[in-house]
């Protein structure tokens, strides 16, 4: 097998095999590193003058790789961590190539090396409670979608679920019985159960009587009655934001997405005393320690976790002089 056609069929085999069969990737990976590859081949397209399919392995050396990650950042405006996810897609794909196609671990060895690009961490937006209600009472509740969006923003802002979670929701995944909960797939493939309280049972009830939707359909459809997306989860909410910020000032200077409501959620359970090890267990996080907090604390929360009393250890138990050496 020749240079131009080992390429093609190493890509092909990362993806069907490497990604599919033996790692089992979900489809929000296969789908990163697809678009992944395609910039860059579309890049080395016009770079080289070559036809994707006539490319060779040693065409994608490190500095035509630089020069496509600056591009991404210089052409594209994409962000460092945006870059930092297709740098790693490539990392994936040439260790694939080291272990099945040996002639090639020089240049595997070579673009390993590129080491990933460090950024500033920016303290992470987050709600207050008052800003949450002057969201949750944006939607008109006289509309069809007006009712769709106030279970929608209620539920995210309850129970913080990703914006994946929420789009991928069925009807079947939500309990209002006793033990009300909804169940989501959520990161890492992970099965999590969250609770909700009274009012979140009562408004999706509503919905759910409204909506008249079998179990595998979606909790919260489009217009189309089609699930929605993450561009139409976006759209809802900012929507609902410009109305928001004309009763609430200070959501004015906040860039607020989908996931400022899992971080709302994060810092309200803060606030309120409660444990960060007890937050990573009910975030499901894939990483054995708590999760970082980068938000930037309001001054009631300073002065709860300043009141807090701090916790000693127990005293050890009394030895007995009789069997004390």
């Amino acid at each position: 097998m020749n240079g131009a056609s080992r390429f093609p069929a190493l890509l092909e085999a990362f993806f069907v095999d490497r990604l599919i069969r033996q790692r089992q990737a979900s489809a929000h990976t296969i789908t990163s590193y697809r678009d992944t590859f395609r910039l860059l081949l579309q890049y080395a397209q016009q770079r080289l003058s070559k036809a994707p399919s006539q490319m060779t392995l040693s065409d994608l050396d490190t500095p035509l790789l630089g020069a496509f990650l600056d591009h991404l950042e210089q052409k594209r405006d994409n962000s460092a961590r945006t870059r930092n996810v297709r740098l790693a897609a490539i990392h994936s794909f040439f260790r694939y190539v080291a272990l099945h196609a040996p002639e090639y671990s020089g240049l595997a060895q070579r673009v390993l090396a590129m080491p990933s690009k460090r950024y500033v961490r920016r303290p992470i937006c987050f709600l207050t409670p008052v800003e949450i209600n002057a969201l949750l009472a944006a939607p008109d509740l006289t509309t069809w979608s007006g009712r769709r969006d106030r279970a929608l923003l209620l539920l995210a802002a309850q129970t913080g679920m990703r914006a994946s979670e929420l789009i991928g929701l069925r009807c079947e995944n939500v309990v209002l019985g006793v033990g009300a909960h909804v169940q989501c797939l959520g990161k890492g493939r992970k099965t999590r159960c969250t609770p909700l309280r009274k009012e979140t049972v009562s408004v999706l009830r509503s919905w759910l009587r409204e909506r008249q939707g079998r179990q595998s359909d979606p909790v919260f459809p489009s217009t189309r009655g089609q699930a929605l997306g993450h561009d139409g989860l976006e759209y809802i909410l900012n929507k609902h934001l410009a109305a928001a910020r004309r009763r609430c000032q200070s959501l004015a200077k906040k860039r607020v997405t989908p996931h400022s409501l899992r971080h709302s959620l994060a810092m309200n359970l803060l606030h309120h005393g409660v444990d960060r090890s007890i937050i990573a267990l009910c975030w499901a996080t894939s990483r054995s320690r708590p999760p970082r907090f980068t938000c930037r604390p309001t001054w009631s929360l300073k002065s709860a976790l300043w009141r807090r009393p701090r916790l000693r250890p127990p005293a050890p138990p009394a030895i007995d002089p009789a069997i004390a050496y």
